[in-house]
């Protein structure tokens, strides 16, 4: 028995190792291949018309993101606050540059919890602002043998991946790494 057990560690003790080198590249390159494609496109209807779109967003961006107060205003977004604004600017902005800077490994720790956050806060306006919470079938529940909720199911494994990489970091293949071997090492302070 104790042969077995050895073995056992032995080998999963490799696998471990070899999974913690490549578990990061993994959950990024899942983000890339799922969600990289997604957020970009969903960026890109939010952007307004012309050369300064990407501070005057569209209609449909207050849409999407403060549907009811949009609504409220008879769809004039020039009555919406700056505080409205400055949320769809900077969410507009948000799903350009925290998946771009996953998926090259570049502050990833960081970039992962704004993604965290930032599919906290989509799907809580999808369930509040767009009613889905009247819908059943959008908020979903875990241990019902249907996967394919888009809330309970769908977005925790979005976030799952997510926290991978906030516990993990980017791994080897990433800016981060490059960043790290270009700082120069720390020295102890001596009394």
């Amino acid at each position: 028995m104790d042969r077995l057990v050895s073995l056992h560690s032995l080998i999963f003790g490799a696998v471990e190792r070899f999974g913690d080198a490549l578990l990061p590249l993994l959950s990024r390159l899942v983000f890339a291949g799922v969600l990289l494609v997604y957020f970009w496109k969903s960026g890109l209807t939010k952007l307004g018309d012309g050369l300064l779109g990407f501070i005057v967003p569209s209609v449909g961006a207050y849409a999407q993101i403060f549907p009811k107060q949009l609504e409220a205003v008879g769809y004039d977004s020039s009555q919406l606050s700056i505080f409205h604004w400055a949320v769809v600017v900077a969410g507009t902005w948000a799903e350009f540059i925290l998946p771009l800077m996953i998926v090259i490994g570049l502050f990833t720790r960081l970039a992962s919890l704004g993604m965290i956050g930032f599919v906290v806060v989509q799907s809580l306006t999808d369930l509040y602002g767009h009613g889905g919470i009247e819908h059943v079938e959008t908020f979903g529940a875990w241990f019902d043998a249907a996967p394919d909720s888009v809330i309970m199911d769908q977005r925790a494994l979005w976030v799952l991946v997510l926290v991978t990489l906030v516990i993990k970091g980017a791994g080897a293949l990433s800016v981060d790494r490059v960043l790290q071997t270009l700082r120069p090492s720390q020295q102890p302070v001596q009394a």
